[in-house]
């Protein structure tokens, strides 16, 4: 681990994984009868879940997801707009999306992920009901729930699939931790102020954090 990663995890969230990932198996799955352990869970599993359940599946590992807060909305909503702006006016062939979605990043049954926002340049991955494959952006707005997974699990998840930049918005501690894994002097933390180069847009977009403050993270 990195140490700008373990930087940036609470005393009480520097637990095992198998603490973090733990769900509550007896509510959500023992209902479907299915004597299955994590580590076992499948895509089969994940679709018979109820519409309320929200999870991530990750190599057979269920991981509860609590509902996102209205910064943490805000935040990606602002950079989506962003990305779609430049988009649209460069009329370029990649398109954002934003969560909830399914990314089937490793097009195997035992992985679903649901990042907040995804840049993908793809078109033949976008196969509708998901994206099947390895988005070429993605972003994670950071939570005291899901700080520890977003950045040990799913960070090594993103750079074995081949998604080729990782973006971590930390609303609580105002930072930006960037990870463009074609260059060598990766990660770049930032402070949530002025304008912060895309790498897969060689630094032709640049996101305004002082916007995605302004208007997703201000009250």
């Amino acid at each position: 681990m990195r140490e700008e990663e373990k930087s940036y995890f609470y005393g009480e969230e520097k637990m095992s994984l198998e603490l973090v990932g733990k769900v509550a198996e007896e509510a959500y799955y023992g209902a479907f009868g299915r004597k299955k352990k994590q580590g076992e869970y499948t895509l089969e599993d994940y679709y018979a879940l109820p519409e309320d359940v929200r999870v991530e599946l990750i190599d057979g590992v269920f991981y509860d997801m609590s509902a996102p807060s209205l910064s943490h909305q805000g935040a990606a909503g602002e950079i989506y707009l962003q990305v779609m702006d430049y988009i649209k006016r460069k009329e370029g062939p990649c398109r954002a999306y934003v969560s909830p979605m399914d990314v089937q990043l490793d097009c195997d049954d035992r992985t679903m992920v649901q990042p907040d926002l995804v840049i993908l340049c793809d078109p033949q991955k976008n196969i509708e009901k998901c994206i099947y494959g390895a988005p070429d952006f993605v972003l994670e707005v950071l939570s005291p729930s899901s700080r520890f997974k977003d950045l040990s699990v799913k960070l090594r998840k993103y750079e074995k699939a081949g998604v080729r930049e990782c973006w971590f918005l930390d609303p609580a501690k105002r930072t930006l931790l960037v990870y463009f894994f074609e260059k060598e002097n990766q990660p770049v933390l930032y402070g949530l102020t002025g304008r912060v180069p895309v790498g897969i847009y060689c630094g032709e977009l640049e996101i305004d954090l002082d916007r995605v403050v302004k208007w997703g993270l201000e009250r």
